[in-house]
């Protein structure tokens, strides 16, 4: 299978090599940064210099490929979907963003090939989870989806490291979330609901968050009385947050917001990822609660080390496409992720990156 993927950062990189591994897939990795794709090298893949910022020098980029994997940042989702579908692709991306996921829901509508986004941890992962879990009960009380990336060693006054794209941080702080209350889809603001638990013996904060739940508000309503997601922080971070977004007002200025960031918060690869859900309602005569609890951490190895984040994003898009090109999902037209079986995505090669992460047995 011929994979145009779009993004030479940590994130494409990993899911490059994954893919080329395998030997069933050719990959032409595709940015505009030289110094990021001479990273880049081996058996069945190729590089190309391009500005995936314009249009038509994207679209001819893409020609000749039977799917595109977008690794780029989320205010280019939209952009890259649109290409694809003129350049005849099908296409898969890890994007939170809700606007974004509309849009390509839109485009996919009576297309010739498939359209999958969201197709990383949360969302991504997290919907297939919780949508298994649901599937099992006759009704449903509440879905809650809790979804960390977290540094392993905390040291400073945020308890954060970054882990990920800053980009797709402050968006997810900064965007309406949806959720449904009372059997009702509404939205909640960001940063709001905070709670407090203990995992594994360990003390965590949540709140709410733009993007993580996907599609399912829409594939669960009218089904669930209460469903949300929220992220998983240390305790204390989402009040500094708070501080720096609103009484600071740098959700105003998220430019300033995202340089300060990149400037004073170290990134991290010694890092692990929570992944939290509960899922109430009556099964069997009885009202019951279901729990996937999972943590998944680094690889520290010599050789080739990598990040849970980098782990759990890569593995939840390799999957996707992998089951895909094995003819386990629709062939064209708009894909959600909760399409995808929770046992066939951990029997697949890549996503049996979750299957050997440690399950989380004591919860309070």
């Amino acid at each position: 299978m011929r994979i145009a993927l779009l993004g030479a950062g940590h994130i494409g990189q990993t899911i490059a090599r994954l893919l080329a591994a395998t030997g069933d897939y050719r990959v032409t990795v595709i940015d505009k940064n030289p110094a990021a794709l001479a990273k880049l090298s081996g058996p069945g893949i190729a590089t190309a210099t391009v500005d995936t910022e314009n249009a038509a020098a994207l679209v001819a980029a893409l020609r000749g490929h039977d799917a595109v994997i977008n690794a780029l940042p989320y205010h280019l989702a939209t952009l890259a979907a649109t290409q694809a579908l003129e350049a005849g692709c099908h296409y898969f991306d890890l994007t939170e963003d809700v606007a974004a996921t509309r849009e390509i829901k839109r485009l996919a509508d009576g297309a010739k090939t498939a359209f999958m986004p969201q197709c990383g941890l949360a969302p991504g992962f997290i919907g297939i989870v919780a949508h298994h879990l649901a599937s099992q009960f006759e009704t449903l009380a509440e879905v809650k989806m809790r979804v960390g990336a977290l540094p392993a060693f905390p040291t400073n006054s945020l308890k954060y490291n970054l882990t990920w794209s800053v980009d797709g941080l402050i968006n997810e702080y900064c965007h309406p979330c949806e959720a449904i209350r009372d059997g009702q889809r509404i939205e909640v603001l960001p940063l709001e609901g905070l709670e407090h638990f203990s995992l594994d013996g360990t003390e965590y904060e949540a709140f709410n968050t733009s993007g993580g739940l996907g599609t399912l508000c829409e594939t669960l309503e009218g089904r669930v009385r209460t469903l949300d997601y929220k992220s998983v922080r240390y305790p204390g971070h989402q009040s500094l947050m708070r501080v720096l977004l609103e009484e600071l007002q740098l959700k105003q200025d998220q430019a300033t917001l995202k340089d300060i960031m990149r400037r004073a918060v170290p990134t991290t690869m010694q890092d692990v990822v929570l992944v939290f859900v509960t899922v109430s309602g009556q099964k069997n005569g009885q009202f019951v609660e279901e729990v996937f609890a999972r943590k998944i951490f680094a690889d520290r190895s010599e050789n080739a080390p990598l990040s849970a984040i980098q782990i759990t994003t890569a593995a939840g898009i390799c999957a996707a496409v992998d089951l895909f090109r094995e003819g386990k999902l629709p062939q064209r037209g708009f894909i959600r992720q909760e399409q995808i079986e929770l046992p066939a995505f951990l029997a697949n090669r890549f996503g049996s990156a979750y299957q050997q992460s440690r399950q989380v047995e004591s919860i309070a």
